[in-house]
């Protein structure tokens, strides 16, 4: 493929992005698509067989994102600072995009977890990439003794994706920071020793 053609190819991947975040899989039409990329049907089938095919590709393109911003957010000298770095990370994002879209992983899992398994699949391999990341953080902070070692690194991993899920959900639903933001104070006074956010909380 030439560089136009990867270039129409990485322009219906962004655009198609857009609906498939706010609409869905299942409502997204051909047409929906073909409306928002621009491209002739033709040129759109060139590329991607089918829309499975774009939403696949799509979702492969944005866990690899997802991943890049796991790394970039955990960052500072500690472990508990590199995990309060990513949860002020992942708050700011949702406030920088209105809540709109919510997680488009977590929208995944929901939509088509029972239908689509070849999305169910890929979802939950970005899931158990992104609990691993948490995972080996937590017990970094646990040996330092800033994370409490009641529970295995790998069961607050779980707990920390499934209340991050849980405060995106609602503040989509609600289009405010308050459930979101409320769910990782929440973390913080549940995980910490010392709860070390709370001076960032301050200044903010």
């Amino acid at each position: 493929m030439g560089i136009k053609g990867q270039k129409t190819r990485q322009k219906i991947l962004d655009d198609a992005a857009r609906l498939f975040r706010t609409k869905g899989f299942g409502a997204t039409s051909i047409n929906d698509l073909l409306q928002a990329t621009g491209v002739t049907k033709g040129s759109l089938y060139f590329h991607f067989p089918g829309k499975d095919d774009l939403a696949l590709a799509y979702l492969r393109q944005a866990g690899d994102h997802f991943m890049n911003f796991i790394d970039e957010g955990l960052e500072g000298e500690s472990a508990a600072e590199k995990l309060e770095s990513f949860l002020h990370q992942a708050l700011a994002y949702h406030r920088g995009r209105g809540f709109v879209g919510g997680c488009l992983f977590g929208n995944t899992a929901l939509e088509t977890s029972d239908t689509v398994p070849a999305f169910a699949h890929l979802t939950a391999e970005v899931f158990l990439q992104w609990k691993q990341k948490l995972a080996a953080i937590i017990a970094q902070a646990q040996d330092e003794g800033s994370i409490h070692a009641e529970r295995s690194a790998e069961d607050l991993s779980e707990y920390v994706i499934a209340v991050l899920e849980g405060g995106i959900m609602q503040s989509r639903l609600h289009k405010t920071e308050k459930p979101m933001k409320n769910c990782i104070e929440t973390l913080r006074l549940m995980l910490f020793t010392n709860n070390p956010g709370s001076d960032q909380r301050r200044s903010h």
